[in-house]
């Protein structure tokens, strides 16, 4: 006699669904670390890390400006494939045997592992649109860019550099200050940094400071305001002491948007403040103006244009309104040193 067919009951349709090959996964996206929130309070849009990239780390929305690190100041400042690291072989050592919860040297191997740097500036010669300089970024991504001992010798020996070989200097600064793990010694660089830009002023050469977020202590005191033209990023915290340890100590409300690069500018602290956007351009036109060279860009203009007749051949070329007050800030600067 035929058996009846065998009706599936709950426990044999489950062992039948656990016989059938599992659901292919879906593709999960991963979006940690590719999106960004904008810090600056009124404008905190979502921002994605390849159009923070495009806009030389700037909000595409309100134009606030991101800290950068000084490998990628060089590569978007520098002309590609000029730039050639001089003095990039001194370390910090522990002369003062700073004691801590962790050691200075432990603290410098984190930085440099961190960075890839061997102290928080690097140093260099380069060109901006085919102008030959000695250009120094300083990494606030290192131990805050504070300025120790080799900090300021390598600053010291770019400036020499500068000088020997007849070139302007630009130095980007950023830095919570001198380095306290050195004491004294930290301090100390600010008079040698001073001297050398001295000697480097004396020999008729220019030189140009770029104070980005932020500019403070020791470094504001010494190389940063004495350059022949200073030029501040937008919003950039610039100043000696922080803005809550001068109201606690003077008791008094400071005015809006003090330590910032638009109140040093309105005040008559800085001479300019240029966007990241704009700064190549800004220091190219800076440095022909300096050194009497033509651009890459004036050269190559001249020779595709046609050639002027009339009285258009006779016709003085009027500089840019910008250029003529910064070149008349150089000559103002100069004569005040001397």
């Amino acid at each position: 006699m035929a058996q009846p067919p065998k009706r599936n009951t709950p426990k044999d349709a489950k062992d039948s669904r656990d016989s059938t090959p599992p659901p292919e996964r879906r593709r999960k996206v991963q979006t940690e670390g590719q999106f960004f929130k904008c810090p600056n309070r009124s404008c905190a849009q979502s921002l994605f890390i390849k159009d923070i990239e495009k806009h030389f780390h700037c909000c595409k929305f309100c134009g606030h400006h991101f800290r950068i690190g000084s490998r990628k100041r060089v590569e978007i400042t520098l002309d590609p494939g000029s730039f050639t690291e001089i003095c990039n072989g001194l370390e910090s050592l522990d002369p003062l045997q700073f004691k801590g919860k962790r050691s200075y040297l432990e603290r410098i191997k984190e930085s440099q592992d961190k960075t890839g740097l061997r102290d928080a500036v690097i140093c260099g010669e380069g060109k901006i649109e085919g102008q030959p300089l000695v250009f120094c970024a300083m990494d606030f991504q290192f131990m805050g860019g504070s300025m120790g001992s080799v900090v300021g010798e390598k600053i010291a020996r770019a400036i020499e550099h500068a000088t020997k070989r007849g070139w302007p200097i630009v130095i980007v600064c950023c830095s919570g200050g001198a380095r306290m793990d050195e004491g004294v010694l930290s301090l100390m660089q600010m008079a040698k940094t001073s001297a050398a830009l001295e000697r480097h002023s004396e020999a008729g050469l220019t030189y140009i400071a770029v104070l980005s977020d932020p500019t403070l202590a020791g470094v504001s005191a010494s190389y940063a305001f004495l350059a022949d033209l200073i030029i501040g990023e937008p919003e950039a915290m610039i100043g000696f002491t922080g803005a809550r340890v001068i109201e606690q100590t003077i008791r008094k409300k400071l005015p809006e948007g003090f330590q910032t690069s638009e109140f040093l500018l309105k005040h008559g602290q800085i001479d300019m403040v240029t966007p990241r956007k704009d700064m190549r351009g800004t220091l190219a036109k800076l440095l022909a103006y300096a050194t009497g060279e033509e651009t890459e860009a004036a050269r190559a203009g001249k020779a595709g244009a046609p050639r002027p007749q009339g009285l258009a051949a006779s016709a003085k070329q009027e500089p840019a309104p910008e250029l003529v007050a910064a070149e008349t800030d150089v000559s103002g600067k100069k004569a005040r040193r001397r």
